[in-house]
């Protein structure tokens, strides 16, 4: 797994000091992206956690994520999570070491007080002294939480324990990216009250499950499992992946299922939020426990349009760190469709840009330390594709277009209900469930250009 590194610089060392009003932990920031431009050292929140051991379970259950390897667990991931501030509320984000579970506490306005929420993002390392602090923090205990861009403290009445900034895994841009794509198409498909979601998640296996994906469909005011995907049902892909939601069961009031509509048998892709005083807590799974989000495919499609990379230089500079992007608005703004403004949301995704939240039905602002340029080596189907085309091994005829492959090899691509098919043995295997294959990426570059 390759990590990206990003050089930073403080004015002095983060110090815990003495003053005449008490102690006061420091945290110095580096440089960092703004609403009002970029700043050297700029602020970002100082407060307390309204609700302090709801949140400090939160937390610990996206550090649970961020350690954990659902699939081949051989090895504890030891991945960093991701905080952001966006003004009205602060989003942790973790994904697990298979990149197959994506975690997400959104820390809202309500549980936050004593001081305004920055803007700007950064990633830290919840170790063990940390997750040590975390857990033993009580029902009155007062925590006092700091966040800069470029690390986080936490100080419980045990003193402070400090995190300073890490590596970022590159797998994780590809998974930012691909999860928010498969989050934009999830409905709300059912919520629990806090007894029913404590009953259901308890009687979820521990161990890892065998055979094909499970299924859950409402019943009343619970869940029931179902051996079909009937109408208004929602996969459970790897049921164990939810272990961490049992972290914060004591203080959920609620829990919501979200999934995409039953289609035919294939599995799917689903979000289980906990809903917390003052915050939620979303697991993501992906449709297999087997399958990282890093490698779905759904980027694709936009990364292959030539509007695309034009339209998200414009759309970038309309985002604002605005906590809920709405489609609509950016579409009157832009000039631009909204299908148009969608293809360059998913772009800037692939930058770790944007994400999308199913509880707001919304996109949400954020940066990360990545170059666009990434964008060719995170996916080789894309990069392939390119290759294909630039040799002259795509010839069109109408709707349809034979591509040869670097084996010599000729392949069909039709088009079927508006989505491309191929006769090649990636579609033979995924049938589309993946993205499209690189040949169907050539043909409709191809057709973009005007080839013939």
């Amino acid at each position: 797994m390759t990590r990206s590194l990003q050089a930073v610089a403080y004015a002095r060392p983060s110090a815990l000091r003495s003053t005449a009003e008490g102690r006061l932990l420091g945290l110095e920031t580096s440089r960092g992206a703004t609403p009002t431009g970029v700043q050297d050292h700029p602020g970002f929140f100082s407060g307390f956690l309204t609700h302090p051991q709801a949140a400090s379970a939160g937390l610990l259950a996206v550090a649970d994520v961020a350690a954990a390897r659902y699939h081949q667990p051989q090895a504890r991931a030891s991945l960093d999570p991701v905080v952001t501030g966006n003004g009205d509320r602060l989003r942790f984000e973790s994904f697990s070491g298979c990149c197959g579970v994506y975690a997400r506490l959104d820390v809202l306005d309500d549980g936050l007080d004593g001081g305004e929420i920055g803007h700007g993002t950064t990633n830290v390392d919840v170790n063990n002294p940390l997750r040590e602090a975390l857990s033993r923090v009580g029902a009155l205990d007062p925590v006092h939480l700091r966040v800069g861009p470029d690390e986080l403290a936490v100080t419980t009445t045990d003193g402070p324990v400090v995190e300073k900034k890490v590596p970022l895994p590159d797998r994780w841009l590809r998974g930012f990216a691909e999860s928010q794509v498969v989050a934009a198409g999830f409905e709300l498909r059912a919520e629990l009250p806090a007894a029913e979601a404590v009953r259901f998640l308890r009687s979820l296996p521990r161990g890892r499950s065998r055979g094909g994906a499970s299924w859950v469909v409402p019943a009343g005011r619970g869940l029931r499992p179902t051996t079909r995907p009937v109408p208004g049902a929602v996969c459970l892909p790897g049921p164990e992946r939810l272990a961490a939601l049992q972290r914060v069961l004591r203080h959920a009031t609620a829990l919501r299922v979200y999934g995409p509509a039953v289609s035919g048998t294939d599995a799917a892709a689903s979000a289980w939020e906990a809903v917390l005083p003052g915050m939620r807590l979303t697991l993501t799974l992906s449709p297999d426990a087997s399958r990282g989000f890093s490698g779905e495919g759904g980027v694709l499609d936009a990364l292959a349009s030539g509007d695309a990379a034009e339209d998200a230089e414009l759309i970038s500079v309309l985002l604002a760190w605005e906590p809920r992007i709405d489609v609509a608005d950016l579409a009157a703004a832009s000039g631009l469709t909204a299908e148009r403004v969608r293809a360059a949301l998913v772009r800037l995704g692939t930058s770790g840009r944007v994400g999308y939240d199913p509880a707001e039905a919304a996109y949400f602002h954020r940066e990360l330390p990545y170059d666009a340029g990434r964008v060719e080596r995170h996916n080789p189907r894309l990069r392939d594709a390119r290759a294909l085309l630039a040799a002259g091994a795509v010839a069109l005829d109408g709707a349809t277009g034979t591509v040869t492959a670097e084996d010599g090899h000729r392949h069909r691509v039709r088009e079927e209900n508006g989505a491309l098919t191929c006769t090649c043995l990636w579609w033979a295997k995924y049938r589309g469930g993946r993205g499209p294959c690189k040949h169907a990426l050539a043909v409709r570059m191809a057709r973009r250009e005007g080839r013939s």
